[in-house]
């Protein structure tokens, strides 16, 4: 078997779209061929996410969870058609969604959502830690912080909390291929009874 480059990886989700599990699986199954990773990525079904992403969502749920009385998560969820959007299949992500924000605290859904300022601010922090390194091993070492920092921060990038071998976002694209249907996460509102409450809204 050929041995799987990182090249090889960041080219197929780019191409893609999908998460980091399935390109693995698809170049394991091509013997590293990136072509025949992508057709079987297609065939699975699991590729299709990345194609309807431009399909406009228009129904879709509310998912909620409650936690012991003094945590509160709303999120929309919207699909392309109402069909999707009263599947099992999408209630039980809606509710997830919800379950995995009340106990991970993102602040925003997306890497887009993050303003600007934050960014420069997270990088400005960084830059001092790295000052006095070598141009190429300091953007390598801001590279991973500001990985680490979206893993932490955005829900998407998230690791999901019942399986942390996928991110939210291959949860997400999961759901797109079963269903063959356009899913975004809108918005989402977290409620910490006596304090703080989170809003996010998806920014394309």
């Amino acid at each position: 078997m050929s041995k799987i480059t990182v090249e090889a990886i960041k080219e197929l989700r780019s191409r893609t779209g999908v998460g980091i599990n399935h390109v693995k699986e698809a170049l394991e199954e091509a013997n590293g061929d990136i072509d025949k990773a992508v057709i079987y990525l297609r065939q699975k079904g699991i590729a299709k996410a990345t194609k309807r992403s431009a399909n406009a969502t228009n129904y879709g749920v509310i998912g909620h969870y409650i936690h012991g009385n003094n945590i509160a998560v709303l999120v929309e969820l919207l699909s392309e058609t109402d069909f999707a959007g009263r599947s099992e299949e999408f209630k039980t992500l809606a509710k997830e969604l919800a379950l995995h924000i009340a106990a991970k605290s993102p602040e925003y859904i997306n890497i887009e959502s993050v303003p600007a300022n934050i960014l420069d601010t997270e990088k400005e922090v960084y830059s001092k830690e790295l000052a006095g390194k070598a141009e190429g091993v300091a953007n390598k070492i801001l590279e991973g912080k500001l990985a680490k920092f979206y893993e932490e921060n955005v829900l998407l990038e998230q690791l999901y909390i019942r399986d942390e071998s996928k991110k939210i976002k291959d949860l997400l694209n999961d759901t797109i291929a079963t269903l063959g249907e356009n899913i975004k996460i809108n918005r989402f509102v977290k409620i910490n009874l006596g304090g703080s409450v989170t809003l996010s809204e998806l920014n394309l």
